[in-house]
């Protein structure tokens, strides 16, 4: 049993991190190895339209076949048993580094082909962690929710198993928010969420990885 965790955050010990680390332990508390890649360590840009995956003569067998950091860690998203994917939500979606990810891991593995939708000979559970600054009501009437739907169902039917999201919302953006300018945000409600919340979130990623790990034991 191998469980991915892919942190598509520049910030590799705040909140999004902190809850795949969560999603982490549960699944090693379940019995399974675990590890954890930093996008924004790697060099590596999104789908570059080559279509070497959809050559009839092509030995890509679902990995992408461009050569650079990123072609490694797919190789270990695409052998692995559960992957969860971690991002802040940056305007409305998910981080440029996190986006460029998908496409390298979503596009050798969708099908041209008229009788089949993926390729990937395998079935992948998926867990995709959401991170925000706004309130869970906010990000509703934002118009949010069909963009989580949407990551969840292309997951589920690229990767061939079942995918959820998680939501941590109105989180603690600042070590310190007196030293930024940012008056419209209170800093004792925010550090109340830290305090309160933000553990319940994790317990809630925590066991994410303990149920999806034992569902694909």
């Amino acid at each position: 049993m191998k469980v991915v965790a892919i942190n598509g955050s520049p910030r590799k010990n705040w909140n999004t991190a902190s809850l795949l680390r969560n999603a982490l332990d549960g699944a090693s508390s379940a019995g399974a190895e675990t590890r954890l890649f930093h996008l924004y360590d790697l060099n590596y840009k999104g789908c570059t339209s080559c279509f070497a995956c959809k050559t009839k003569e092509g030995q890509c067998s679902g990995l992408c076949a461009v050569r650079d950091d990123l072609r490694s860690v797919l190789l270990e998203v695409i052998s692995c048993d559960v992957l969860f994917l971690g991002s802040p939500i940056y305007l409305g979606d998910v981080t440029g580094e996190m986006r460029s990810f998908i496409e390298r891991l979503i596009f050798p593995n969708l099908s041209y082909d008229s009788d089949t939708l993926s390729t990937l000979q395998r079935k992948i559970a998926s867990c995709f962690i959401y991170t925000m600054n706004i309130t869970e009501e906010m990000a509703k009437e934002w118009g949010y929710e069909p963009m989580f739907r949407q990551n969840r169902s292309i997951l589920e039917r690229i990767l061939n198993g079942p995918s959820e999201f998680l939501l941590s919302c109105d989180t603690y953006q600042f070590d310190d928010y007196s030293k930024y300018k940012a008056s419209k945000f209170d800093a004792e409600h925010k550090a109340k969420v830290r305090k309160e919340r933000f553990p319940i979130d994790c317990q809630s990623a925590y066991e994410a990885g303990v149920r999806l790990s034992k569902a694909c034991s």
